[in-house]
């Protein structure tokens, strides 16, 4: 499964809007295009991606770069991951989640940080198999994140 990371434009925007998670996960995301409109609202660091399969796009991920943060801990978060609906269950998730982390440390990131719900158990599971561990901060209702790459 050769996983990659395309940048949205206006060949395959609609289709990156046009994937879903099941009911039960939209609690937990938010949708595609109110996430390009964040992206484009925050263009200085937000860097959206389709995640693709070979030629089929299967999911979303946007990340922010913000280099210039003053506390070295906020700079790299994973602020969106999703896979779409029909194709989960089936490996997609776990593939791309190595990939995004090749794309952190390729780009110089020496960890990641993400937020979710603690009820968002399907998510947690998957991050913590690839070593992100809370670290007993909050963000708003979510618990927080990391991943050092260094140890990687």
């Amino acid at each position: 499964m050769k996983i990659t990371l395309r940048k949205i434009d206006e060949h395959n925007r609609a289709e990156c809007e046009s994937l879903r998670v099941s009911g039960d996960q939209s609690q937990y995301i938010a949708s595609n295009a109110d996430s390009l409109k964040e992206a484009a609202e925050n263009a200085e660091v937000a860097r959206p991606f389709a995640i693709a399969c070979d030629d089929r796009m299967v999911g979303f991920t946007m990340f922010a770069f913000d280099e210039n943060n003053e506390d070295p801990a906020d700079r790299y978060w994973l602020w969106r991951f999703m896979i779409d609906e029909p194709l989960q269950g089936k490996g997609y998730g776990s593939a791309a989640l190595k990939e995004i982390i090749r794309y952190f440390k390729e780009h110089g990131a020496d960890q990641i940080t993400l937020s979710t719900k603690e009820s968002n158990t399907t998510a947690l599971s998957l991050y913590h198999r690839y070593g992100f561990k809370e670290n007993g901060d909050r963000n708003d209702e979510e618990i927080v994140l990391k991943l050092q790459l260094n140890d990687l």
